[in-house]
């Protein structure tokens, strides 16, 4: 797994490289360092900017007890040391584009120490440790990762952005023009909605735009299309522009929660995004036989873009975030670009199939679902390996009772793989563990009560909620919908986000062993689901692609576990078997 190391003496830092950010983990071999410990100082300097020393909340009820460096903030790390062997620091984002600054990042840090009156000694240097990383987007060989930022209930977007949530213009309109005003800042600054979509899409978005940028600036580039959820306004002009070149073939979805409908609690006509696009490209496209609005037996779930070049296919987009609002800015999710032609050539096998199934069966139905079942396509795992890809081995649903029951068992065994290993260790963000009798949901939801396996993970909507208990060894699964929260001071309120915040699929296996994993995709790793969509799961057997979604996943854990324990649930938590709840 990559990491950059530094040392001081028996002190150490290691800091992993991430997607944009990196994770920072601290040790000391020998332990009598860590005595009258009080914390860390963390300084960092980012790449052709000044230095700073890190923020932290928590600080000292009475700072005047401590030391203070003057003219630094309460909550600077230098006076408010972090009390944790570990800390994921993002890239810092650009003051007038909100973009993260990426290059090499120095990092500085500093044990601190209590003296015999329990006051925290003055900052000495001559413990520091130092360490310098390369932050920027994933890329290893031909693989590209990219994670939203999301976090609208974090007090990060709430210093750029404010407490209210405004993520379109009222009204909602189809099309709109990014860069209009869509609120105020705490500081009085204004901002757009341009401005919360780079922050909040992060390098999730910039993979997403980049895709479509190389098709819009090539008129040789033909662009198949998977979308579910549609409705972010600069994917669908790309597509819009796309289908006036005829340039694109699309399918949309056409479940009924994308098509109009009455709902039944308000009894009002319901016009979705999809439809009303989809009616703009019928009057716009040169071929209207391009879009197909259709499903398998539930959903077609696929969030996929397809790149070729005189019928040849040379990029695909994939992962868990679909093209839309909530999906890019609101969601936690992943993407993955592979620019290599082999992969390529087969989701566009996967497209094709798919288009003609979809276009000659009237869906939803079972007999789409069972005609893309029987084909070598879904019965049958493609696995891929080369000096620029790690090996990746693809699963294309709907699929068969039978084949489902193959594969997640699979994923599930993987999972109890490391129970009893030695460091063995299972980390995952998954949307939903509920609601189905998948063995991944069963496996997961039970993985924090054992006590020879470091489990941590998240999902919107687990069986209960379990946190750290000191001096327990269960695992951690916290939610990511926690509601309204009160936090204490001198912490700022956060509002309650729009839709789901937990919508990633991943799951990580042995990430510092012999065959670290990541499953990940479209796929919920639900049995309904992978029986009844049209979805995308991968298994990627590496160390640095595990590494990035580990560090991910501790992120989301971390925010969540610390809202969750000052959230007002509406019934009472679970406990975890001699923890707390």
């Amino acid at each position: 797994m990559a990491f950059q190391a530094g040392n001081n003496g028996s002190f150490s830092i290691k800091a992993y490289i991430g997607d944009n950010k990196t994770l920072l983990a601290f040790n000391f071999s020998d332990s009598a360092r860590a005595k009258n410990l009080a914390g860390f100082t963390i300084h960092c300097e980012p790449p052709g900017m000044p230095g700073r020393f890190l923020l932290n909340e928590l600080q000292f009820a009475d700072p005047s007890k401590h030391a203070q460096v003057t003219g630094e903030k309460p909550n600077s790390t230098v006076n408010a040391p972090i009390q944790k062997y570990r800390w994921t620091h993002v890239a810092v984002a650009d003051p007038n584009t909100h973009a993260a600054v990426t290059g090499n990042y120095t990092y500085t840090v500093t044990p601190r120490y209590f003296d015999s009156n329990h006051a925290m000694k003055p900052l000495d240097t001559s413990l520091s440790a130092k360490v310098m990383v390369r932050v920027e987007p994933f890329k290893k060989g031909s693989l590209s990762l990219g994670f939203t930022r999301g976090y609208t209930q974090s007090e990060a977007f709430v210093h750029h952005f404010g407490p209210q949530v405004h993520l379109q213009p009222p009204g909602k309109p189809l099309l709109y023009d990014t860069k209009q005003q869509a609120g105020t800042n705490p500081a009085g600054q204004t901002y757009t909605f341009e401005d919360e979509y780079v922050w909040m899409g992060s390098s999730a978005r910039q993979q997403v735009l980049a895709v479509l940028n190389t098709a819009l600036g090539d008129k040789s580039v033909h662009v198949d299309a998977f979308a579910y959820d549609l409705n972010d306004p600069t994917i669908m002009s790309a597509l819009l522009e796309l289908g006036k070149q005829a340039r694109l073939r699309l399918i949309l979805d056409n479940a009924q929660l994308h098509i109009t409908h009455v709902d039944s609690k308000t009894q009002k006509t319901v016009v979705p995004a999809e439809d009303s696009f989809a009616a703009l490209y019928q009057q716009q496209a040169n071929d209207k036989k391009s879009l197909v609005r259709g499903c398998f037996d539930r959903f077609s779930h696929d969030k996929v873009f397809i790149l070729s070049r005189g019928g040849s296919a040379f990029q695909v987009i994939t992962g868990s975030t679909n093209w839309s609002v909530t999906g890019l800015y609101v969601n936690a999710n992943h993407v993955l670009v592979f620019n290599d032609a082999t992969i390529a050539a087969k989701y566009s096998e996967v497209f094709a199939k798919s288009f003609s199934i979809l276009s000659t069966t009237k869906t939803p139905s079972k007999a789409a679902s069972n005609a893309f079942a029987a084909t070598p396509l879904s019965t049958q795992a493609v696995t891929f390996q080369s000096a620029s890809v790690p090996k990746t081995i693809i699963n294309f649903s709907p699929h068969t009772a039978t084949r489902v029951d193959q594969i997640l068992g699979a994923i599930s065994g993987r999972i109890d793989k490391e129970v009893g290993v030695k460091n063995g260790n299972v980390l995952f963000a998954v949307m939903q563990l509920s609601g189905s009798q998948s063995p991944v949901f069963s496996t997961l939801n039970d993985l924090h009560a054992k006590q020879n396996v470091f489990s941590y993970g998240i999902s919107d909507a687990p069986k209960g909620t379990f946190l750290y208990a000191p001096g327990s060894k269960n695992g951690v699964i916290v939610t990511g919908k926690p509601g309204q929260t009160i936090l204490p001071e001198p912490f700022d309120q956060v509002p309650v986000p729009p839709g789901h915040e937990i919508h990633d699929k991943f799951v990580v296996c042995g990430v510092n062993g012999s065959d670290p994993v990541v499953y990940c995709g479209s796929s919920n790793l639900a049995t309904g689901g992978e029986a009844a969509n049209g979805d995308n799961l991968l298994e990627i057997h590496d160390a640095d692609v595990a590494t990035a979604f580990a560090i991910e996943a501790l992120l989301l854990v971390d925010h969540y576990n610390f809202l969750d324990r000052m959230a007002t649930p509406k019934a009472p938590k679970a406990k975890a078997a001699g923890g707390k709840p």
